[in-house]
C-alpha cells in the first residue's frame, strides 16, 4: 500500500446512510447525501445508494460529473454561474438560486436540452428585506420560476451552517425554525404553491427535533455530509450510536531515534531576536512519519495510539514523540491517525496521499 494513505470503510458509510436515512423517512424528511467531502468519489456515492440515499448534492459541478452515470438525483449546492447553465442542466437535476438573470439563462438551456430542471431558491435571513433593489426578492423569484419554461419550483432553502469553519453559525442558535416557517408562508402567498423543500443545515441531530411524519413539518429535506461519512453532527460533536470509524489515515515511519526534547541548534524563528522555548523533558524517543504540512494541517490529526504526541512537522515529515506509545513501533510500520473534517478535505485534495476504499 502506498503511504501516506487515506482509507474509507464503505460498509460503515453504507450503514450510516441506512440508519440516518431511515430516521429521516420516519419523520417525513427526504435525506440528501453530500459528496463534497469526498470529492464526488463514485465508490462512496455507491455506498450511500446502497444505504438508501436517492439524492446526492455537491458544491462542485465537476464532482457531479464523476457520478453522472449513477441512478440517483444530483443537486448542485452552490449558486449557479451564468457561464455554467448548460452543464448544470446536463449534470444536475436540481440547483439552488438567488438570481433572476441566471434563472432566465437556465430556462433557455433547459428548453434547448428538452429537459425539466428543478429550482430551489435560497432565502437569506441575514440580508436586507427582499426588494427588487437588492436583486430579486424571494417572492418575486418564486413567481419567475413558476412562469419560466423548462423549470419547476422545488421550494426554498436556507443555508444555516455554511459560513463557520464547520457546521456552526445560526443553525445551533435555536431561532431557525421560526424564520423557516415565515419563509414558507411568504412563498405560499406569493405563488399559491406549497414549498416542497426547505433544506436545513447539515446536521443529523435536526431530525430528532422534527415532528412526526404526516404532521406537515417545515423542514422536509435534510442535507447530510459529515454525518453520513464521519458520524459527526453540529460543531463536530459525535452523533450518538453512530460509528466514527469510516475514515483513517496511515503514514509510514521513516526514522526512530532517541533525541533531546530541546533543540540546541534550531535556527527557525519568526524574528532573528526571538528565542525558541522548549519544554525540557529529557531524552525522548522520536519518530518521523512520511507526511508533512504540505499534505495536511497537523492540527487536524490525532494519533490513534493515545500514547503518541505530535511534536511538529516540516513540509515533508511529521515529528512524533513515541516514548509513551502503547505499542513498540519499527521503521517501515504505518502509524494510524484520526482526522477532522478539514483534515479529510485536505488529504482528499493532496495528490501525495493515496486513497483506499474497503468493503
Amino acid at each position: 500500500m502506498q503511504h501516506p494513505s487515506l482509507s474509507f470503510d464503505l460498509r460503515v458509510i453504507e450503514d450510516n446512510a441506512r440508519i440516518l436515512g431511515r430516521l429521516c423517512c420516519d419523520k417525513g424528511v427526504i435525506p440528501v447525501g453530500i459528496s463534497k467531502l469526498i470529492a464526488g468519489t463514485e465508490s462512496i456515492a455507491r455506498a450511500m445508494i446502497l444505504g438508501g440515499i436517492q439524492t446526492i448534492g455537491d458544491t462542485q459541478l465537476q464532482n457531479l460529473m464523476k457520478i453522472a452515470d449513477l441512478p440517483l438525483r444530483k443537486m448542485l449546492l452552490r449558486r449557479v454561474l451564468l457561464s455554467d447553465v448548460e452543464d448544470v442542466v446536463e449534470y444536475a437535476d436540481i440547483s439552488l438560486h438567488t438570481n433572476g438573470v441566471v434563472l432566465e439563462a437556465l430556462s433557455r438551456a433547459a428548453v434547448a436540452a428538452n429537459k425539466t430542471h428543478e429550482v430551489i431558491l435560497i432565502h437569506n435571513f441575514d440580508s436586507l428585506p427582499d426588494t427588487p433593489a437588492n436583486g430579486f426578492g424571494t417572492e418575486i423569484l418564486v413567481e419567475q420560476v413558476l412562469r419560466l419554461p423548462g423549470l419547476t419550483f422545488g421550494g426554498i432553502c436556507s443555508q444555516l451552517a455554511c459560513y463557520e469553519d464547520y457546521e456552526g453559525g445560526a443553525a445551533g442558535t435555536g431561532y431557525a425554525t421560526d424564520y423557516s416557517a415565515h419563509s414558507i408562508s411568504s412563498v405560499d402567498k406569493a405563488g399559491s404553491h406549497s414549498a416542497e423543500s426547505l433544506l436545513g443545515a447539515d446536521i443529523a441531530g435536526v431530525v430528532l427535533r422534527m415532528p412526526e411524519k404526516n404532521s406537515s413539518p417545515n423542514l422536509t429535506q435534510l442535507r447530510m455530509g459529515s454525518a453520513l461519512i464521519m458520524g459527526l453532527g453540529l460543531n463536530t460533536t459525535f452523533i450518538p450510536d453512530m460509528p466514527q470509524s469510516a475514515i483513517s489515515l496511515e503514514a509510514e515511519i521513516v526514522e526512530i531515534k532517541e533525541k533531546s526534547s530541546v533543540y540546541m541548534y534550531s535556527i527557525h524563528a519568526e524574528q532573528p531576536t526571538h528565542e525558541l522555548q522548549f519544554n525540557d523533558r529529557g531524552l525522548r524517543l522520536r519518530a518521523l512519519c512520511a507526511i508533512g504540512k504540505r499534505d495536511v494541517d497537523i492540527r487536524q490529526l490525532t494519533p490513534a495510539d493515545d500514547g503518541i504526541m505530535i511534536i511538529g512537522a516540516t513540509d515533508k515529515v511529521l515529528i512524533l514523540d513515541i516514548t509513551d506509545a502503547n505499542t513498540s513501533y519499527q521503521i517501515g510500520e504505518p502509524l494510524h491517525f484520526h482526522l477532522s473534517y478539514q483534515g479529510v478535505l485536505q488529504c482528499m485534495a493532496s495528490k501525495a496521499v493515496s486513497k483506499q476504499y474497503w468493503c
